[in-house]
C-alpha cells in the first residue's frame, strides 16, 4: 500500500492517535497485511512511537506483519466443530491448497488459519472465507467452495 493511501486512511480518522487501532484495521483490510512502510507512515503522521505501534500490531491476532492471501480461510476447530468433523474439513483444505495453518500460498491467493470458535456452534463444522461463514460442511463441500474463489 502506498503512502498516499495510508495518508487518506489516516485523514479519515482526523489524524487522531486515539484511532490507531481502527487505522491499522483499515490498512490491514485493504492491504491484507501491515507493511513496515505503512507502519512507519502511521507513526510519523500520528506522532505515535513505533514501539507502541509494534506492541499493538503483534498483540492482536487480527494484524499480520507478513503478506496474507487475498482470501483468508479460517477453519473452526472448537469443540462443537471438532466433534462434527472439523479435522476432515481442515484436511481437505490442506489437500486442496497445499497449505498448513498459518501459511499463505506463493500467489497470495489463500491464507489458512484455524480458530477456536466462530460462534456458530450449531452449524459445525464451520469454515469462514473472507468473513463469509459456511456451515455443516463435508470435505467435498469445502473443495467446491474453495474452487469458487479461484
Amino acid at each position: 500500500m502506498d503512502s498516499e493511501r495510508v495518508d487518506q486512511i489516516i485523514e479519515e480518522y482526523q489524524c487522531e492517535a486515539s484511532a490507531l487501532i481502527q487505522i491499522l484495521l483499515r490498512i490491514q483490510e485493504e492491504a491484507h497485511w501491515l507493511s513496515s512502510n505503512a507502519l512507519h507512515r502511521v507513526s510519523e503522521r500520528l506522532g505515535v512511537s513505533m514501539t507502541r505501534i509494534m506492541h499493538i500490531a503483534t498483540f492482536y491476532k487480527a494484524f499480520s506483519l507478513v503478506p496474507k492471501g487475498r482470501h483468508e480461510v479460517h477453519i473452526c476447530v472448537g469443540t462443537a466443530c471438532h466433534v462434527r468433523g472439523a479435522e476432515r474439513v481442515l484436511d481437505s483444505v490442506e489437500d486442496a491448497t497445499g497449505l498448513k495453518p498459518g501459511e499463505t500460498d506463493l500467489d497470495l491467493k489463500f491464507s489458512l488459519e484455524t480458530v477456536n470458535c466462530v460462534g456458530c456452534c450449531a452449524l459445525g463444522p464451520v469454515m469462514q472465507v473472507d468473513k463469509k461463514t459456511y456451515g455443516k460442511l463435508s470435505a467435498a463441500d469445502t473443495v467446491n467452495l474453495l474452487q469458487s474463489y479461484e
